[in-house]
């Protein structure tokens, strides 16, 4: 359902008159009733010859008027009623005659039988022809209605709710999905596992505990490695035109513009509303093809009172997502798509504040490159980087990672784990994919392997959105553990038929798959056995001593030196640029910060086997930035 003030009616009747072939324009027509500045008009009417824009979307998003008064002109114009979808809900029979998904995605609802045919409401009488002659010929002669578009989703969500939470849940295909996780199985396996390790180092400690030393001493170096390549090829790769390029486009005022839908999901959001709703604003591409979609919860009292409480624009909308069992970010994700307006889907999160020309980067972006680059994802900073310790160093771990390492795996042709927010994707691409997988709580993740899967690619956009850095200790526990069983379950997932994985991805995205996902989980899992060769610098025992040559200790030492070089050194060109320049100093303190992700690997194991889909929720609006004039 959503929140929408009440539209004033008219009394309704079943008799529907047929529209003319003369009809009246309707700005003009909103002029004569004194529900539109003759001025207004002028302008909207240039906007939208300009910008190829709905004169409608132009009047209600620049508040020229208001949308009580519009449907009444467009009541006049078309010679029709106006339907009162809220005390006569619409026959869910016909509705199924028809197609929900066709009906929402039309915003048409088949409302009642009528003696030779069927009443429709439609919010856009305009295509009501077209619609029409695509209608079963067995439903009767089509008679037109007319509704604002939110009364027709709110009456289609309330009419079949269970279809669209089911929908919403199960759009993935199940090959792909983790829906059919089984954790009691797991359980199980693990058991046996767990006894054979026991049993493993009763009798053989020195050969369990090489193998598991081994294996993460191989992760950590050909990471290391990896993460050179990257950095190396981002480096000698960038784009710097394309700012330039982008900074043209602005100013080119006669381009015809994708509508582009932002969904923004919310949870228990009470701080952050008045400054999300702040944020957007900034943003300069045209509102009128700007469709941003807040989708919360239906036991969420606490945001929709919030936003109860708060102005929001015309281009901003609520969309309420039916409680259900599962309750993740992308189940809201895959509920509140099908009623998004854009080719374009972009994700936000509550406290995020883009750059105000993003919108137009992406889709310029967009229209530069072919129908294989689907996704583009942007880079996320902090603007509360000088908060604390731990606010500095996930500053810098994210710099080194958005900034160097994931646009350098990204032109390497590596297929890349996307982040949650800033990420924009064509809507046909998505829809093709199955859209996010509703069971997986690192959703964006997942998605980067599947769009790899089925040819798509994936582009880093040289855009910035300041997020708000977890900085304090428990929560990031929390949010680290989540993203690692996300990452865990990912890798499982698609691991189910590995042939077929390698048959997609190819040798080298299929490398870079088992390294970014099972290496980062190995790193973390079994930090403590690396970690425990400190021990030997000490002069004190090791499980290995004594099958290590002085050799090997060399080597050993090297290595784990290389690779602290090797962090200090990307970290320090992260963070070169002006803004984050006085975190240079901080970078070799990761050492200290890196092991964190060891304590949330534990709780993200135990919770794969517990509650797999629990979706631990992070606390947003906790630090507000601090106002800068300087751009990044």
């Amino acid at each position: 359902m959503m929140h929408v003030k009440p539209l004033e009616r008219t009394a309704v009747t079943t008799r529907v008159v047929p529209a003319k072939n003369t009809r009246l324009l309707l700005g003009p027509l909103l002029v004569e009733r004194g529900d539109l500045k003759p001025e207004d008009l002028e302008r909207a009417l240039a906007l939208k010859k300009r910008r190829g824009a709905c004169l409608r979307n132009v009047l209600l998003t620049h508040n020229m008027v208001n949308e009580n008064n519009l449907f009444l002109a467009l009541k006049e114009q078309w010679r029709c009623e106006i339907a009162d979808l809220e005390n006569t809900p619409p026959d869910p029979e016909l509705i199924n005659q028809v197609g929900l998904i066709t009906c929402i995605r039309n915003c048409i609802v088949p409302w009642k039988r009528i003696p030779g045919g069927v009443v429709y409401v439609t919010a856009n009488p305009e295509r009501f022809d077209k619609f029409a002659r695509s209608l079963p010929q067995q439903l009767g002669t089509p008679r037109m209605m007319i509704a604002p578009e939110h009364a027709i989703h709110t009456s289609l969500i309330h009419q079949r709710s269970d279809n669209l939470v089911e929908r919403s849940e199960k759009r993935v295909p199940v090959t792909e999905s983790c829906r059919s996780w089984n954790s009691k199985a797991l359980r199980i396996s693990l058991f046996f596992l767990t006894m054979a390790l026991i049993f493993g180092v009763l009798l053989a400690p020195s050969v369990v505990f090489g193998l598991f030393s081994g294996w993460a001493i191989i992760t950590l170096g050909l990471f290391a490695i990896l993460k050179i390549a990257a950095v190396v090829t981002q480096l000698r790769k960038s784009r710097p035109a394309e700012i330039a390029n982008t900074a043209l486009y602005r100013e080119n005022t006669t381009a015809i513009l994708p509508t582009v839908s932002v969904l923004v999901p919310l949870y228990k959001e009470q701080e952050i509303a008045q400054q999300l709703i702040h944020r957007l604003k900034r943003l300069t591409y045209p509102k009128e093809f700007l469709d941003i979609c807040l989708a919360v919860e239906a036991d969420d009292d606490t945001t929709q009172n919030t936003l109860a409480e708060t102005s929001l624009p015309r281009w901003v909308r609520t969309i309420i997502v039916p409680k259900e069992q599962v309750r993740t970010k992308p189940r809201a994700l895959n509920f509140a798509l099908d009623f998004c307006r854009g080719s374009i889907i972009g994700i936000y999160d509550a406290e995020d504040s883009p750059d105000q020309d993003q919108i137009q980067k992406i889709v310029r972006r967009f229209s530069e490159c072919g129908p294989e680059v689907a996704c583009l994802q942007g880079i996320l900073d902090y603007y509360n980087a000088r908060t604390n310790w731990l606010s500095r160093c996930f500053t810098i771990e994210y710099a080194s990672w958005f900034r160097l390492v994931l646009p350098g795996l990204a032109k390497l042709g590596f297929a890349i784990p996307l982040g949650g927010t800033t990420l924009f994707v064509r809507r046909d691409a998505l829809e093709e994919l199955g859209c996010w997988n509703a069971h997986n709580v690192t959703e964006d993740a997942d998605l980067g392997i599947r769009l790899a899967r089925h040819g798509y690619k994936t582009e880093l956009v040289d855009t910035v959105t300041q997020e708000e850095a977890n900085c304090r200790f428990v929560p990031w526990i929390k949010q680290r553990s989540r993203w690692l069983k996300g990452y865990a379950m990912t890798w499982a997932v698609h691991m189910r038929s590995p042939r077929l994985l390698l048959q997609q991805l190819g040798w080298r995205q299929f490398f870079g798959f088992q390294l970014v996902f099972l290496g980062t989980l190995s790193q973390f899992v079994l930090a403590p056995f690396l970690w425990s060769f400190s021990l030997i610098m000490f002069g004190l025992s090791h499980p290995l001593s004594e099958v290590m040559s002085g050799n090997l200790a060399i080597f050993l030492a090297a290595l784990f030196l290389f690779v602290e070089l090797t962090s200090v050194c990307v970290g320090i060109i992260a963070v070169s640029r002006k803004k984050h320049s006085f975190l240079k100093w901080w970078v070799p303190t990761l050492f200290f910060y890196f092991p964190l992700g060891a304590i949330a690997s534990y709780k993200a194991l135990y919770e794969i086997l517990t509650r797999p889909f629990y979706w631990d929720k992070t606390k947003h609006g906790v630090f507000e930035p601090t106002p800068t004039k300087t751009k990044t």
